[in-house]
């Protein structure tokens, strides 16, 4: 394979690996699955290529497979300095980031996404608004770690998305990042390619 391969799902937390490769300019393939059916675009059971059945699936040149957010975001990160934060310390924050995106933030949306009852719904909607004015309140500047967007922040705007979409309550940076992040190039063509607005 002479080309990073991205298993992705419209409007997942996918999006963020597929906005990042945009962002960096690295030539890639895409194709889409359905995570319901876990059938891709070409007939495929996703399944036989990543036993996990959910995506993001990043297959590496050499035919390597990376699955879990945080893990190909921090790949494409390592190979795309310009992603991450500088320094030790940068990249242990942009670290700390992720996680706390995917185990809080990406977990508290579970009750909106799987029919969960309307009390469930209102407590984990109270539950992101909080988790993402904590976030707010460590901003840097207008993305997470100051003038230029990271890998981090293509993660948090999936999940502003997500607010967006569920008519979460979001802080009013938050609401600013998401704009900045909906008028970048990379970001723009990311959507369109997966027949989002």
């Amino acid at each position: 394979m002479s080309r990073l391969k991205l298993y992705y799902a419209p409007g997942a937390c996918s999006l963020a690996d597929h906005i990042a490769l945009h962002e960096a300019s690295e030539p890639f393939d895409i194709e889409r699955v359905d995570i319901r059916t876990h059938m891709t675009e070409h007939g495929v059971d996703f399944r036989t290529v990543s036993a996990k059945g959910y995506v993001p699936a990043l297959i590496l040149i050499d035919g390597e497979m990376l699955t879990e957010n945080i893990a190909v975001l921090d790949y494409l990160a390592t190979i795309h300095p310009q992603l991450a934060p500088a320094g030790p310390l940068g990249r242990s924050r942009l670290i700390e980031a992720l996680a706390f995106i995917s185990t809080e933030l990406h977990r508290a949306f579970k009750p909106m996404w799987h029919g969960g009852s309307e009390r469930d719904v209102a407590r984990a909607a109270k539950t992101v608004t909080g988790l993402l004015d904590l976030m707010a309140g460590g901003l840097k500047g207008p993305f997470l770690f100051g003038e230029q967007p990271t890998v981090a922040d293509f993660y948090l705007f999936v999940m502003l998305l997500w607010a967006e979409r569920f008519d979460v309550a979001v802080p009013a940076s938050m609401s600013t990042l998401r704009q900045k992040m909906r008028e970048r190039p990379a970001v723009r063509t990311a959507m369109a390619a997966e027949g989002l607005n």
